[in-house]
């Protein structure tokens, strides 16, 4: 049988007049933007570190890779065990282990011992995000809310989206003015904060029973295994990725020889870590997943790419390059949570396809003679296409998930947007492989189209979208029910 989450207790402190008030948002958004702050802020002292360890510049791009590697395996890991050993613990615990990375990067002497401080920021920041969708669902249910809490889920996504754009700015001030350590230990005052903020203003979970809460009964309950499977295949497929164009044959073995069993152990368990089943049952959540993966493939090549290009082909600066992409973050930001607060999915979807598309199209007709505006202009179209995906995407998990089920259901929702993240560098370095030009930029253009169609066909086809239905709830088996019942149209 399918073992019961741990819940908090609901107590008149647990469910205040205002369940959703600033004392437990703001540790929710401080802790979900401890992840993307840390993956940019890097960016800016990857040279510095280079340089002070005497290593080759190329060495340190380990410390990117190592924390989207970490943070792919660990997101549906720490939501599994937010819904077995309570979200404020597990949000808590991963807290001081980002804490823990910051202090042993501020202090580290060699690229390894970064490495380290790396991997423990990667999982200790990938508990917010899940966490918190554990909490703020069932927040809502204890408040008796139908509707998803649109403001708050927007809150979520603008913390992300915010500290995305402005971390290479405060990382090159760090940098710039107290060394490239402070990209570690900015980390110490962040998490003092956001842990003072956490202990006060979220609900307590309930207290363990020991008896059930062994050792190996908790194993059970998180299916330990399966994790460890999930674990190793995961990091296998990462690794092989971020090797080509070039094929990593122990990567590839590895995936194989790990994956196989984990899917066939996965199948046979009554209650999976990756519930293959239900997910092949549940169409709306695998849309979801694969409509984000396609996206922030795309959002990211223009990121990541696009610098490549300006700074190559252009003769663009590293820091001009930065500001042109800049309305990219900013336009993010503002749109996610008024977007968010409205409980669209189905609207915001479809613009974020349709721009995709358009932005793709315009990466195919820049060239390296054409006007910095013509860069600007791409920049401000793709953020748009992230603030409407992140917004639709997160609101249509959110309502597709299985309530028992989301915190693992949020961590791979992050998991799937970590796969896109990183074939977005695999694209980029094939297409740029001989150099970053023109051909090259037109060349991802071309793949970036390609992806928007395929987002903008699970989205006009999808006919779970074509309706809110805020009051459907799971059936007895914990999958969410099959039938339509639609409620009420989406507006778009």
């Amino acid at each position: 049988m399918k073992a019961a989450p741990t819940r908090a207790r609901t107590t008149s402190r647990d469910v205040p007049d205002k369940p959703f008030a600033w004392t437990f948002t703001t540790p929710l958004y401080v802790g979900s933007s401890l992840n993307p702050i840390n993956s940019s802020i890097i960016a800016t002292a990857l040279v510095p570190m280079a340089t002070d360890l005497h290593v080759p510049v190329g060495s340190t791009a380990v410390l990117v890779s190592s924390l989207y590697l970490a943070s792919a395996v660990a997101q549906p890991t720490a939501g599994k065990l937010a819904e077995v050993l309570g979200p404020r613990r597990i949000f808590l615990y991963g807290i001081v282990l980002v804490l823990l990375g910051g202090l042993v990067g501020g202090l580290g002497q060699n690229l390894a011992m970064l490495t380290v401080a790396r991997v423990l920021i990667g999982i200790g920041t990938s508990a917010a995000f899940p966490c918190a969708m554990v909490m703020i669902r069932r927040r809502a249910q204890e408040a008796g809310a139908d509707a998803p809490p649109g403001g708050v889920l927007g809150g979520i996504a603008m913390a992300g989206m915010a500290t995305v754009a402005v971390g290479p700015p405060i990382g090159g001030l760090l940098v710039g003015s107290a060394g490239w350590r402070w990209a570690f230990l900015i980390n110490i005052p962040v998490t003092a904060i956001a842990m003072a903020m956490a202990v006060r203003g979220l609900p307590r979970d309930a207290v363990p029973d020991r008896e059930h809460h062994t050792f190996r009964k908790v194993a059970a309950q998180i299916d330990l295994l399966g994790i460890l499977g999930f674990a190793v295949s995961m990091s296998a497929l990462v690794i092989f990725l971020m090797g080509l164009p070039d094929v990593g044959w122990a990567a590839l073995a590895v995936l194989v020889l790990t994956g196989v069993p984990t899917v066939v152990w996965e199948l046979r368990k009554t209650a999976p870590f990756f519930d293959f089943r239900g997910l092949a049952a549940n169409g709306a959540l695998a849309r979801t997943y694969l409509r984000q993966a396609l996206t922030l493939l795309g959002v990211y090549s223009v990121m990541y790419g696009m610098t490549q290009w300006m700074e190559a082909a252009h003769g663009i600066s590293t820091v001009e390059a930065g500001l042109l992409l800049q309305p990219m973050g900013a336009v993010s930001a503002l749109l996610s949570r008024p977007l968010a607060s409205r409980n669209l999915v189905r609207g915001p979807l479809i613009v974020s396809a349709v721009t995709m598309l358009l932005g793709s199209a315009g990466v195919m007709l820049l060239t390296s003679h054409g006007p910095a505006i013509a860069i600007v202009l791409v920049s401000l179209v793709f953020g748009v296409t992230s603030a409407t995906t992140t917004v639709g995407n997160q609101t249509a998990l959110y309502l597709a998930a299985p309530p028992d089920q989301i915190g693992t259901a949020s961590g791979l929702f992050r998991t799937f947007g970590y796969l896109g993240t990183i074939t977005s560098a695999v694209i980029g370095s094939i297409v740029f492989r001989h150099g970053a030009s023109d051909h090259g930029l037109h060349s991802l253009g071309l793949v970036l189209v390609a992806a928007g169609l395929a987002v903008l066909l699970l989205t006009v086809l999808d006919r779970r979208l074509m309706y809110r239905n805020t009051s459907r709830r799971p059936d007895t088996s914990g999958h969410l029910g099959t039938s339509e019942n639609p409620t009420e149209e989406h507006s778009a």
